[in-house]
């Protein structure tokens, strides 16, 4: 077989820069993007044993590709409990929220940088018999070398870019070399289909695996101590806000008539200190849910600066508003939006801005239903969210239509199943 020549220069140059990796790691670690203590786990180094018997390995790079993947896992767990599950990734909040999700049992590692030595010695230590690559995560030497392992390969709700293309296509040998090596390959959508066959991949069918899932879960003693510190104020959660929105929303909030509480959730919860000194410049008061604070009679703003509670502050929602969706209003760099599924499997009515990009078909159908609702701009928001609140059996039966079309939208997890079965080993008497 004649391997690309970029490829093997690449292969050549990562093994040249390999002795560099760990004062690169150290020096992330001090910047607070490694965890320290784990750090050699992206040195392909496992912190834990291996179990004995077959396993699987999973692999999301961040937050919402790994949260994607747990109704996999717990479909391993249902239908396969034979098999130890292995979950990667590479960020430390996806690490952090791995710690709190994942089922006991289930492994949780770093994933190893893409240079040969950290390659070789991660899969010399877990031997996986399928390894599930979730989204657009193309690494050359984990790929390849995983292959000549004969490890089953699959590439799932695979999602990529005009821009990946783009890059790819200046190494059509290579970008040929490393999809032939997938066993299956699952796109999201239409597009990114046609973007990756346009890159020489065969294509088995589609599968959008942030489509599938329960609601996310809470904690029900915090459930009822957060509802008490309320009251009877009206709810709206801003989920999953990013840099300018927080600000914005409050603002343009304040020009509801009737007094709420509003809970502010940043993706990146280490934004706190910013958005608290914006909010405090003007005039706002506020809790801190990092500092054990609550939402007293005098505190109508709770910024949620915590991880893993998504579940717990839509549950208090009665309107919620999506955030990531408003870059274009605020002159920011766009976003793309964040999952709409996950106030819809709860039933909340929800309203969200027009960067919805990454989520262009379930806005689509979510929209279409009846059950979300689109503004240009945070200052459009009021006149949508003041009939919602002051009316509860409307905002009710918007809910509805979003639980509804949520449930239609979330059959990818048994297409991605019935693709994974036949490459799974042979079931043993563990």
């Amino acid at each position: 077989m004649n391997v690309s020549p970029a490829l093997i220069l690449y292969r050549l140059l990562t093994r040249m820069l390999e002795p560099l990796a760990p004062r690169l790691l150290d020096a992330r670690a001090r910047q607070g993007k490694e965890d320290p203590v784990r750090v050699d786990e992206r040195l392909g180094m496992a912190s834990v044993r291996r179990p004995e018997g077959d396993l699987v390995w999973l692999h999301g790079v961040s937050v919402g590709e790994t949260l994607s993947l747990l109704p996999v896992v717990e479909r391993f767990r249902q239908a396969r409990p034979d098999l130890t599950v292995l979950v990667t990734s590479g960020t430390l909040t996806s690490a952090t929220l791995m710690a709190k999700r994942l089922p006991p049992g289930v492994i949780h590692q770093f994933a190893p940088v893409d240079a040969p030595g950290a390659v070789s010695a991660f899969l010399d230590h877990w031997r996986p018999s399928l390894a599930v690559f979730v989204e657009s995560e193309l690494w050359p030497n984990l790929i390849l070398e995983a292959r000549r392992r004969e490890v089953g390969l699959v590439l799932a709700s695979a999602r990529i870019t005009e821009k990946t293309v783009e890059g790819w296509g200046r190494f059509p040998g290579a970008a040929r070399e490393v999809l032939a090596a997938f066993d299956r390959i699952l796109p999201q959508d239409e597009t990114s289909a046609a973007r990756l066959e346009s890159l020489g991949a065969r294509i088995d069918g589609h599968v959008n695996l942030k489509l599938s899932g329960a609601a996310p879960p809470h904690d029900a003693a915090a459930f009822t101590r957060l509802s008490a510190a309320i009251g009877d104020r009206p709810v709206v959660v801003a989920a999953s806000t990013h840099d300018g929105e927080e600000i914005a929303l409050v603002r343009a909030l304040d020009r509801l008539a009737d007094r709420l509480c509003l809970i502010l959730v940043p993706r990146h919860p280490e934004r706190r200190a910013a958005i608290a000194a914006a909010l405090t410049r003007d005039g706002y008061r506020f809790a801190l849910r990092s500092e054990g604070q609550e939402p007293d009679g005098e505190t109508d703003l709770y910024i949620a600066d915590t991880l893993g509670e998504m579940g717990l502050f839509l549950r208090l929602a009665d309107v919620v508003v999506m955030g990531g969706s408003f870059s274009a209003a605020l002159e920011k760099p766009p976003v793309g939006g964040h999952n709409p599924l996950e106030p819809a499997r709860l039933g909340k009515p929800a309203v969200t801005g027009p960067d919805m990009s990454n989520w262009a078909a379930v806005t689509a159908a979510l929209v279409a239903s009846g059950g979300l609702l689109v503004v240009e701009a945070p200052a459009d928001l009021p006149a949508v969210l003041a009939p919602l609140l002051a009316d509860d059996a409307e905002a009710k039966r918007m809910g509805d239509r979003a639980r509804r079309a949520a449930a239609e939208a979330g059959s990818g997890l048994d297409r991605l199943w019935d693709a994974l079965e036949p490459l799974l080993p042979e079931r043993s008497g563990r």
